[in-house]
């Protein structure tokens, strides 16, 4: 297996400062033994009022407010907010194909994972993180807390890869092993001989919320190659004679836009948000704009 070393210093203290600022969002409630500083979108019995609704046959009665019955003559229960600590699982694909490009898939794959990482530990969420490719190679049980930037940046920032990519048997084994659910955020650039679909209804099955930031290289999506070539997958060796003509770049053009379209139909079907992201863009643009405009940060 082919080892790339990843660097050890990912960023800087003005950029760490500015992701202080913000949080990892969660649209669904994963209750964990320790209570977060960040209030869940999710309502409950806790700390804060937030809300009414109608009351249903069962609720606590306890919870029924009294003064709005005594003004409408209906009946409606008080919701409360809960502050809840956030499981995020980071799973970074570092199988052969991730490492193309300059920077490399891989190097940009790691520093997107310690950001959010590090966005996670800040607000005291559960923050976990997994090498894969066609297993899982390492894993980093879950940290909380500041003292857990310093295991995640080295984790992340020695991370070796090589071989083929099995998102799916991957990430059955990650659900074995954890008992934890959550938010679940896939880093790759989802080159799967085996396909998107099954990973991602495994992901579904197992009930964690799915983020994926999918990421290429300028010259996978419009490569920039002419006359006859024989081209070798960096994963599997298969090879391949072609002339690089237009019609030849077309028909690429084609078919790289029905991949495309199958991997946003399989997100949609298994309810899973998606950003596609070229590693040309500027990293910081990545966190602090288009995964804000994502829903994965705020």
């Amino acid at each position: 297996m082919d080892a790339v070393t990843r660097p050890r210093t990912l960023f800087d203290p003005e950029f760490l400062a500015r992701l202080e600022q913000l949080t990892l969002l969660s649209h669904r409630l994963y209750r964990g033994g320790i209570r977060g500083e960040r209030r869940s979108t999710t309502l409950g019995r806790g700390v804060e009022f937030a809300d009414h609704r109608s009351y249903h046959v069962g609720d606590d009665y306890r919870y029924i407010d009294w003064h709005i019955y005594s003004r409408l003559d209906r009946l409606f229960v008080k919701l409360f907010s809960e502050e809840e600590d956030v499981n995020v699982h980071l799973l970074v694909d570092v199988s052969r194909s991730m490492a193309w490009g300059e920077p490399s898939k891989l190097d940009y794959a790691v520093q997107v994972a310690a950001a959010l990482g590090y966005i996670g530990l800040a607000n005291l969420d559960r923050v976990g993180a997994v090498l894969y490719a066609d297993r899982l190679l390492r894993t980093l049980p879950p940290l909380r807390g500041r003292p857990g930037v310093h295991r995640l940046f080295h984790f992340l920032g020695e991370a070796t890869g090589g071989g083929r990519s099995d998102l799916a048997a991957s990430l059955e084994e990650y659900a074995v092993r954890t008992r934890r659910r959550g938010v679940l955020v896939v880093l790759s650039d989802l080159m799967l001989p085996a396909g998107v679909a099954a990973g991602l209804r495994v992901a579904r099955a197992h009930r964690f919320e799915t983020f994926v930031i999918h990421l290429l290289a300028d010259d996978e999506l419009a490569p920039a190659i002419a006359g006859d070539l024989r081209l070798v997958d960096s994963e599997t060796a298969a090879a391949v004679e072609v002339t690089a003509d237009a019609g030849t770049l077309a028909a690429y053009a084609r078919a790289r836009d029905r991949y495309l379209a199958d991997i946003e139909a399989a997100c949609r079907r298994y309810q899973v948000e998606y950003l596609r992201a070229s590693t040309s863009i500027a990293f910081d643009d990545l966190i602090l704009r288009y995964l804000r405009a994502g829903g994965l940060i705020a």
